[in-house]
């Protein structure tokens, strides 16, 4: 069996249940392999400030991969140790871009979100469901005009995240925005949004630079996901693992699909690879 050394894993969708609860069977796998010596990374979306408590009060994670891969955090010594942005003048050409269509958006910045005032008092017309909506309102901070806040800020952005409330555009802006914007990493982590990056941030490369930093390597570890922002990740792990319930894009990235997030399907696969031979 390959020796593993580092276990990356997507929260929503993946190692959380659709209720965003823990599994008993998901908390108690992630313990031991912890207890092995197994570095346990969760891999998400969101900056670390806006990480459910459950994730960040477990006791043996070290090190989260935040913001789809524009940074990954050291929780012990509270710093940013690799980082990747969108250059502010880039960001505000995204945004110039977006104005005029039926969509709101947003950006993060240094670890916390920000969003043109009218949107955020709009947010509810295009929150997906109420987490999402309690997410954009607890988790921006409102400013007068978005594109004028950032143009008076020295650094660039983490993310810049579009909501959507015509799918049809959605759709149609997944095939174009990638062609208009070539040097952004253009995705999607929930059902009615798209977001941006800058090329280097991608789940897969922070993986990669975490592992170097942890002289691990790239092979012995793994990564599980479930949406298209994960496959990155899952391509660049030791052994990807996609969750039942993931597009078949996500699922044909990996190279093994285990149950889906509401059957504990993390610990099913980490049984698989981690402890097979077991009586």
């Amino acid at each position: 069996m390959r020796k593993i050394r580092l276990i990356a894993l997507d929260l929503d969708g993946t190692l959380l249940d659709p209720d965003k609860k823990l599994s008993a069977e998901n908390a108690a796998a992630l313990a031991r392999a912890a207890g092995e010596g197994i570095e346990i990374v969760p891999a998400t979306g969101r900056f670390y400030r806006g990480m459910p408590q459950l994730i960040r009060d477990l006791p043996y994670v070290r090190y989260v991969i935040t913001i789809n891969g524009a940074a990954v955090f050291d929780v012990v010594n509270r710093e940013t140790v690799c980082d990747s942005e969108i250059p502010r003048e880039r960001a505000v050409a995204v945004m110039e871009r977006l104005d005029g269509l039926p969509v709101i958006y947003d950006c993060y910045q240094d670890g916390w979100g920000r969003m043109t005032q009218a949107f955020y008092d709009r947010a509810e017309e295009f929150a997906a469901n109420a987490h999402s909506l309690d997410m954009i309102k607890n988790l921006r901070t409102p400013v007068p005009e978005l594109k004028a806040y950032l143009k008076e800020q020295a650094s660039g952005v983490q993310k810049i995240q579009i909501f959507f409330q015509d799918m049809d555009l959605r759709a149609r802006m997944l095939k174009t925005l990638p062609e208009e914007f070539p040097d952004l990493v253009v995705t999607t982590s929930i059902v009615n949004n798209i977001e941006f990056n800058s090329r280097e941030a991608t789940k897969g490369v922070a993986l990669k630079k975490l592992a170097a930093r942890l002289d691990i390597p790239i092979g012995e570890t793994m990564a599980f996901g479930d949406d298209f922002n994960d496959i990155p990740m899952l391509q660049a792990a030791g052994i990807g693992v996609a969750m039942g319930n993931a597009d078949e894009e996500v699922k044909q990235a990996a190279d093994h699909v285990t149950d889906g997030c509401d059957n504990s399907g993390v610990a099913h696969a980490m049984k698989r690879f981690l402890w097979e031979n077991e009586t």
